[in-house]
């Protein structure tokens, strides 16, 4: 009885309950409807930052990871001068260091060094420019090269490409429209690519580096980075003389003639009035793509412009002085000594430590300003240099960005990973006596990485 009792009990209190609501429903007033009320906003939610300003989970065992890292730096694969350290990007301590003082060939991963020093000296957007503007004479024009490799010619890539390039076209079109609007129609034409010094080939390189189409010979001014045409490895001799005979065949098309004889290089006239120019995409983007494709020529570019910008000589030589410089304005000159922007130099050094260092100053969200130097580095089974690499790491696709460096006997891995547990570190690997084995380095160096994101 006291069960059945209960149960009733219960029945009538929810029966109560669902008269009352319905019957308010059905008394209260709904709300009038105004058309020109405002829908209630809805939030915006976005994805945070990848790899770079989280990371505050807690540092992995030290003693565990070394032991892992210690075992695995001495891969026979790797040779007999290897280093590694890895730091915490939050506090800049060191996690691990293994001969992390000793400077080693780093190869392409040079291009970390000069794409900091890029972003911290000219800004992330700054551009450079290529310009059209007046000769001595009303009826004369010279091309000035503002040192832009990625200015493309009247044959680009199909398709998109990132960044956006400012175009030889372009320019042509814009100067025959300046040109007819002051009623001139026929033109001579000269070129200044002056603003670079000293050779254009630096003592450090191997002979066989321009043949092979490594890079091209560095001048202030080219088009297509120098190459034959693009997408191709072949270059040509003398890219300034190319750009502007591309160029000198472009205006006609658009109805101004050229006259005179063939290529000659004439400084313009300091204040030169300025009738057509092009932009190059901002340093930002220039350095995105420099790391993501290891792109040699656009290295060296930004490695010039530093040094036009620090009041340094705007060669190879200037261009290391003037890297150095700014590293050491950033705290980060120990352990770096380079002799070119893009790492084909053999005679490079630099310290793990510094490499990892560098990056990590560039991860760390007190500086935005560099952080394109994160954003560009190849992404683990996905992008750039790293989208063939780890494929025996399957788990840790897409939690690795690190620029690689290859040079005959070196191996070089730097980047930014997060660890298990979420903490955001960096890290740099570099052997540069590594023997014959083709892919053998790049996997241990692989592994080292995976090792940091797993532990």
């Amino acid at each position: 009885m006291a069960l059945v009792t209960l149960v009733l009990l219960q029945l009538f209190v929810v029966a109560a309950g669902a008269h009352l609501l319905t019957s308010d429903l059905l008394t209260k007033k709904a709300p009038e409807s105004t058309a020109s009320a405002e829908p209630p906003p809805v939030p915006v939610v976005t994805a945070g930052p990848v790899l770079v300003s989280g990371g505050n989970g807690p540092l992995p065992a030290k003693g565990t990871l070394t032991a892992a890292l210690t075992k695995a730096l001495g891969d026979p694969a790797l040779g007999k001068r290897v280093g590694g350290a890895v730091l915490d990007v939050q506090t800049g301590g060191m996690i691990f260091a293994g001969d992390a003082e000793t400077g080693i060939t780093p190869a392409s991963t040079t291009k970390v060094a000069t794409s900091v020093a890029a972003l911290a000296s000219l800004g992330p957007d700054a551009r450079l420019s290529t310009r059209v503007v007046r000769g001595a004479t009303a009826n004369s024009i010279v091309l000035v090269g503002g040192g832009d490799p990625t200015l493309a010619g009247p044959k680009p890539l199909a398709g998109p490409v990132y960044p956006v390039q400012a175009s030889l076209p372009v320019l042509a079109r814009r100067t025959a429209k300046a040109l007819k609007a002051a009623g001139i129609t026929k033109v001579s034409v000269t070129y200044d690519d002056s603003l670079y010094t000293g050779p254009r080939v630096p003592p450090s390189w191997k002979p066989n580096y321009i043949p092979d189409g490594e890079a091209a010979p560095v001048t202030a001014l080219m088009i297509d980075e120098g190459r034959v045409k693009p997408g191709v490895r072949q270059r040509v001799t003398d890219p300034s003389r190319t750009a502007y005979r591309v160029f000198t065949t472009l205006l006609p098309k658009y109805g101004v003639a050229v006259s005179g004889g063939g290529p000659t290089r004439a400084r313009a006239q300091a204040g030169a009035q300025e009738i057509a120019r092009v932009d190059s995409a901002p340093v930002y983007a220039l350095v995105e793509r420099a790391l993501t494709l290891s792109d040699n020529d656009l290295a060296e570019a930004l490695a010039r412009q530093v040094a036009l910008k620090e009041g340094l000589p705007v060669s190879f030589d200037g261009g290391a002085a003037a890297v150095r410089k700014v590293l050491a304005r950033l705290g980060v000159t120990q352990g770096v000594q380079v002799f070119d922007g893009s790492g084909l130099s053999p005679d490079n050094r630099i310290a793990p430590a510094s490499l990892a260092r560098l990056v990590a100053l560039a991860a760390s969200p007190a500086n935005p300003h560099l952080r394109s130097a994160i954003s560009g580095m190849p992404i683990a089974g996905f992008t750039g240099t790293l989208g063939h690499r780890f494929t025996k790491n399957h788990s840790v696709y897409g939690l690795i960005r690190a620029k690689t460096g290859t040079l005959n006997g070196v191996n070089t891995l730097t980047g930014v990973t997060t660890t298990r547990e979420g903490r955001l570190v960096a890290f740099a690997f570099m052997a540069d006596d590594v023997p014959p084995g083709w892919g053998k380095a790049e996997a241990a160096l692989d592994r080292l990485a995976a090792t940091v994101t797993a532990s």
